[in-house]
């Protein structure tokens, strides 16, 4: 897309300048006056400086819509659509009602690629960091099928899933995590500045201290004169995990040892099934070719061991096999998935069955993080309350051995 050079006057009388991304001059002074400025001057960029404006674009430009937002302004879209509201004036309404300046030009500027001819699943490509391929893909498709409405509202009904998901599961962690914090703090408090307190009143004892508190001394000592090249361990090993990570063949190999982990194993593998079966049955409804779909939802998946399963299913449904049978031979998806699949082809409402399978391993992960939870909170609490007690022990224990020296 062209790149434009502008002078245009704000409401406030200050002059703005900068570049812009338009089809034309015409649509460039469109979006301008979107953004309630005023055009003065509209050039385009020369050729030499056209790789260095856009790329100026690209580090200057913030992501507007987070996870939540992006909701519901899907949300709202789907709304105004459905009531038969044409697409440029439902735009204009969102953008009319945006209460933050980058979401209201954000908006405007689609709009005005709407007006200048543009299709809608064009006009969001354009945007990458705030619009997914799958999310064009599902718009691209409900145009081409005049159930751009419809579409919409599924899509919206699928990120509200999603936020729902992620937000009992944040919910069901967050309580661990705190009290673990707490345990961390608490224990390094009594370790490097109670213990060693200790250690200096009997430092001059000539009695023989108790097993407990002389290992407690010991750690204290050791904690206080490493503890930083401890801490920087751990940053070195997390950098190095992190590193290792971004290797797509070690990605895999972890990822496949994470899935058969007793517990938290069946929570990931059930948590990305869901993910899946929803994108999948979301496409299909919106009649995206079953190929063409299951390639956008195979690239949902976190886990990469289950994306390499998912591709090769991929394989076996464009060489003619039912997606159940694919789906079948690939033993890390739930079995659950696969008979719903079945279902699908056999009556003819895959779509169905698909979001049917989604919402059951949904419900299933939702039930397992919080018997996970439920565990976690009284191990934590009486793990932390078993070492406080040792480093009590450990610093009441010499001072009743000297109350009974005195006797």
């Amino acid at each position: 897309m062209p790149v434009y050079a502008f002078e245009a006057l704000a409401s406030n009388g200050d002059t703005r300048k900068g570049v812009i991304e338009a089809d034309s001059a015409k649509a460039a002074r469109g979006q301008l006056r979107a953004q309630a400025l005023v055009p003065l001057q509209v050039e385009p960029v020369s050729a030499q400086d056209k790789a260095a404006s856009r790329q100026n674009l690209a580090l200057n430009r913030k992501r507007v819509f987070s996870a939540n937002a992006l909701t519901i302004w899907t949300r709202q879209l789907a709304g105004l659509v459905s009531s038969g509201l044409p697409l440029e004036r439902a735009l204009t309404s969102l953008s009319d009602e945006a209460e933050k300046a980058p979401e209201r030009e954000l908006v405007a500027t689609l709009r005005s690629e709407v007006n200048s001819g543009s299709a809608f699943a064009k006009a969001l490509s354009q945007h990458p960091r705030e619009f997914s391929d799958i999310f064009v893909a599902v718009i691209g498709a409900g145009e081409q099928s005049g159930n751009l409405g419809l579409v919409l509202e599924r899509l919206a009904d699928d990120l509200e899933e999603q936020q729902a998901l992620k937000a009992k599961l944040i919910g069901a962690a967050l309580y661990p995590a705190i009290v673990s914090l707490v345990a961390i703090v608490i224990v390094l408090f009594l370790v490097t500045y109670v213990v060693p307190q200790v250690a200096h009143v009997f430092a001059g004892s000539k009695h023989a201290l108790p097993l407990l508190t002389v290992i407690m001394i010991g750690f204290s000592s050791f904690v206080r004169a490493y503890g930083w090249l401890m801490l920087l361990a751990l940053i070195l090993g997390a950098i190095g995990a992190r590193y290792a990570l971004a290797n797509a063949a070690f990605r895999q190999k972890f990822d496949a040892a994470w899935l058969n982990l007793p517990i938290l194993g069946r929570l990931a593998r059930s948590y990305n099934a869901a993910r899946f079966a929803s994108t999948l049955a979301m496409l299909a409804a919106a009649g995206v070719p079953i190929l063409k779909a299951l390639q956008a939802a195979s690239e949902t998946l976190s886990n990469q061991a289950l994306r390499s399963d998912a591709q090769d299913a991929l394989v076996l449904v464009r060489e003619g096999a039912p997606l159940a049978s694919a789906l079948a031979q690939k033993k890390r998806f739930p079995p659950l998935l696969a008979m719903f699949a079945r279902l699908g082809e056999q009556t003819g409402q895959l779509p169905l069955m698909l979001q049917r399978a989604a919402k059951q391993l949904s419900t299933e992960v939702q039930r397992r993080a919080m018997q996970l939870a439920t565990l976690l909170e009284p191990l934590l609490i009486v793990a932390m309350g078993v070492v406080v007690m040792l480093i009590v022990l450990a610093v009441l224990m010499p001072i009743i051995q000297l109350n009974q020296l005195v006797k």
